[in-house]
């Protein structure tokens, strides 16, 4: 098939431009249900906490080592602690929330979140902070594939999903430099007490 051509005023043919039209549904404004625009809130406010979990101690190490009585060469493990759990048990977590449910999952691995958290928080002692710090990483195991997989289930393919996950992306960076900034603030305030 041919496009015709035009005369222009200077008595030569010119190509025809087409403008193909954009796929059907794509200038359609698609928007948020009240529900979804909850789960997405509740789900990144997770990811965010979990970020900020994961690095907050970090560069306050030497702060919160000193005051719970750590030695120089120990206090790596402040960190490591929770690497391993969170790292090694994704996987088993996220079979788990596939037998059990995930939001039974997500919810119940943010209860533990929270009172590991505190317990850390409230720790006197090296073996203390190193068992709440080993319970965050088992947490996070469980609530990162519950928490993505509610997120993708709970918006169906194309630009909201897209978006969703986006903001989960951007939300944890952003929870990582929170927890490097904080971390210093806070460990000072702990090491203070």
């Amino acid at each position: 098939m041919s496009v015709p051509n035009h005369v222009v005023p200077s008595g030569e043919a010119a190509p025809a431009t087409a403008v193909a039209p954009p796929p059907p549904g794509r200038n359609r404004k698609v928007h948020m249900t009240g529900r979804q625009k909850l789960v997405l809130t509740l789900l990144l406010g997770a990811q965010f906490m979990i970020a900020v979990d994961f690095s907050i101690l970090n560069v306050a190490l030497p702060v919160v080592g000193a005051g719970l009585g750590f030695s120089m060469a120990n206090l790596r493990w402040i960190a490591t602690a929770f690497a391993p759990a969170a790292a090694g048990f994704t996987l088993l977590f996220g079979r788990i929330a596939d037998l059990v449910g995930r939001k039974r999952l997500f919810l119940g691995g943010m209860a533990v979140l929270g009172l590991s958290s505190a317990l850390g928080g409230l720790a006197t002692s090296p073996g203390m902070l190193l068992v709440a710090r080993v319970l965050q990483g088992l947490a996070t195991a469980a609530v990162t594939p519950a928490g993505l997989a509610l997120l993708t289930t709970s918006f169906k393919e194309g630009p909201l999903r897209e978006k969703a996950l986006g903001l989960n992306g951007a939300l944890m960076s952003a929870g990582f430099t929170a927890g490097a900034i904080l971390g210093p603030r806070r460990g000072g305030a702990a090491a203070a007490r």
